[in-house]
């Protein structure tokens, strides 16, 4: 079954642009002071920074869950601050932390809820379900009729993903998407969502507390300080490499460098020759993550691996270039 999600006759992703977007409240409290922002069509950006920050705020002013008290959010060319708010949730899919699907509804039943809400044909709906449930890797003949309370945790959080591209819209929202489950759960949700956002592409603005799941998933990386203040937007490698300002050097940690290999391949330029290199060494591939090849070198208490190319041995890389890879000032 093809399951490329079908046109809207609306583009498949749109930009996002926060022009000095601010949030007061009415006992004065200001949760976000004044926030600019660029998101480019297809890119996933990652929120982040301490609890009370506003990244939750920041997300759902742009589907205005909570309205902005001034400032411009704008989908392509079009300034969401003036669109009516129902019909402009729509055409934006949110994932939460706890899902929060119909628990006396089916899976099917709760992924159809916008198409139907939108008017859609019976049959249309029932396509675009089966579409998206194997999307997201549930079978529709086995799942479909199923109910919340018969899921595991990771297999609803699939279920709210699915839900929340039913209409294709062209920007995903999600808070905290995969922090209510057990973290090897959480680490396959997450390898899931990246082959998912390569297949759909869409913008996608994920807010979460946890480093290492922004480093994996974003494309770049916004660090926000107390009242929504802007510290740092940049990709994990620069973010992790060349911390901004004293508040990100202290948010992303001393550790930052073993952080960094995660998203550092292994390149030609890491590698020693061939010459004298044992023939047992353990392998790795090149243009993988340096963070594996490390990996690799602690589990086989070995201080060097072999770097092969399509099967075919190119160089040897040593413990002391793959950790001076990770370091800051490079």
């Amino acid at each position: 079954m093809d399951v490329t999600p079908e046109s809207t006759g609306e583009p498949r992703a749109a930009s996002i642009t926060l022009e000095g977007i601010r949030k007061r409240y009415p006992d004065g409290t200001e949760a976000v002071r004044e926030l600019s922002l660029d998101i480019k069509a297809g890119e996933l950006v990652v929120l982040i920074g301490p609890s009370g920050c506003g990244k939750s705020t920041v997300l759902r002013m742009i589907n205005r869950l909570v309205e902005p008290t001034g400032g411009r959010i704008l989908l392509g060319d079009e300034d969401v601050t003036r669109a009516d708010p129902v019909r402009l949730r729509r055409r934006i899919g949110y994932v939460i932390q706890n899902v929060g699907l119909f628990p006396h509804q089916t899976v099917s039943a709760n992924v159809a809820t916008v198409p139907r809400l939108l008017g859609w044909p019976r049959e249309r709906s029932r396509r675009r379900v089966d579409e998206l449930l194997e999307l997201v890797g549930l079978d529709p003949a086995q799942f479909g009729r199923r109910y919340p309370h018969e899921l595991s945790g990771g297999q609803r959080q699939r279920v709210g993903v699915a839900r929340a591209l039913a209409a294709d819209p062209v920007v995903l929202l999600m808070d905290e998407p995969f922090s209510a489950v057990d973290p090897i759960v959480r680490s396959r949700l997450q390898e899931e969502f990246l082959r998912l956002q390569a297949e759909v592409r869409k913008t996608i603005v994920l807010v979460t507390h946890d480093l290492d799941e922004a480093v994996r998933l974003g494309d770049r990386i916004a660090v926000l300080s107390e009242g929504g203040h802007l510290e740092q937007y940049d990709t994990p490698a620069a973010l992790l490499g060349a911390p901004a300002t004293p508040f990100v050097r202290e948010f992303v940690g001393a550790d930052r460098g073993i952080r960094r290999l995660v998203v550092t391949p292994v390149t030609r330029e890491m590698l020693a020759p061939l010459a004298d290199a044992p023939a047992d060494l353990p392998a790795v591939p090149l243009g993988g993550p340096a963070y594996d090849a490390l990996g690799v070198m602690l589990t086989a208490a070995a201080d060097r691996v072999l770097v092969t190319d399509e099967g075919r041995p190119v160089g040897v890389l040593s413990r002391a270039d793959l950790l001076d890879a990770g370091r800051s000032d490079r």
